[in-house]
């Protein structure tokens, strides 16, 4: 049989990968993944050597215990949300692309790994990869990460497959009617309320140094707006999950949102985040509605992200398959 035959009866391999979660929500599981995300140079732009100092010194032994008290209040039976809900995405993705795709999950840190994804689809003769993130807007602390860690592994293997890369999906049609879908399905056929867009935050010093992640969360807040015919003044970009002292982008979500609560309706969604997380299940769906004085509470209204949602999950093999003809 010839290479060429083989090739074409070969499986094209696709790699789902988000960020990461710790094995368990205590604070040694906590602690090593911690360190390992803090750990990325391209997370945190430090001298290597001073940040390791603080990082072992003083930020892990403080924010571990707070963190995993964080993740408990979260965790299922199941595991880690995020972990949960990529799974599920993951196998649902496979079923829409069908026969001639292989898909495999991995996460930037932690477990399932980067490494493991791409040696199991190498031993389903994978001579072609998609690298697929969950990461619509790209920033050095996500995308770039994980394709220096994708290609740092690709070339200690042998043979090396092809790597393609579906692109920063920000502004995608089908991933913007899916995040509308899913506005529109919680606010029900009345008025829409307020809608704050709430995005990972991310340090000022980074962007200014020339990062896009501003540029594509500011677009895939226009799109959304457009999409759910959203006049000025009746939606707000802002930011969360806030880290250290230096200056992030803002406004900060923790404070745009119980100031427009006290006026009314806000309801809430989430652009950057694709799978439901601790940032959204607990730091938006717990901590933030408790911020809230009683009598606004009520007026909070969280989108859950797409996760495996139907029309996300046609949108997302739309990017793999177009990247993978690329």
């Amino acid at each position: 049989m010839s290479t060429h035959a083989v090739r074409s009866e070969a499986p094209l391999g696709v790699l789902y990968v988000n960020l990461g979660s710790p094995a368990a929500p205590t604070t040694a599981a906590v602690r090593v993944f911690l360190d390992e995300f803090l750990g990325d140079p391209l997370v945190v732009d430090a001298n290597p050597l001073l940040w390791w100092f603080v990082r072992k010194v003083f930020v892990l032994p403080r924010r571990a215990p707070k963190s995993a008290a964080l993740y408990r209040r979260i965790w299922s039976e199941a595991g880690s949300p995020l972990v949960v809900n990529s799974r599920r995405f993951t196998g649902a993705l496979a079923r829409e692309l069908g026969p001639g795709f292989s898909v495999e999950l991995a996460m930037r840190y932690g477990e399932p790994s980067i490494s493991g994804g791409l040696c199991a689809l190498l031993r389903r003769g994978c001579a072609r990869i998609v690298l697929f993130t969950a990461f619509p807007q790209a920033s050095n602390a996500s995308t770039v990460t994980v394709e220096r860690e994708v290609e740092r592994v690709l070339a200690e293997l042998y043979p090396a497959p092809e790597l393609v890369r579906v692109p920063p999906y920000f502004a995608d049609s089908g991933f913007v009617a899916a995040l509308a879908a899913r506005v529109r399905a919680l606010a029900g056929g009345g008025p829409m309320p307020h809608v704050v867009q709430s995005f990972h935050g991310y340090p000022v010093r980074y962007v200014e140094a020339g990062d896009p992640y501003r540029d594509h969360c500011e677009a895939t807040a226009r799109a959304l707006a457009s999409a759910l015919g959203l006049a000025e003044g009746n939606w707000t970009l802002a930011y969360q999950s806030r880290f250290g002292r230096e200056p992030w982008l803002a406004p900060d979500t923790a404070e745009v949102v119980p100031a427009l609560a006290a006026r009314g309706r806000v309801l809430v969604t989430a652009p950057s985040f694709t799978t439901d997380c601790l940032e959204t299940l607990e730091e938006l769906g717990l901590r933030l509605r408790e911020s809230l004085p009683a009598e606004h509470g009520q007026e909070l209204m969280l989108v859950p992200c797409l996760n495996d949602q139907p029309d996300w999950v046609r949108a997302a093999a739309a990017l793999v398959r177009a990247a993978s003809v690329s």
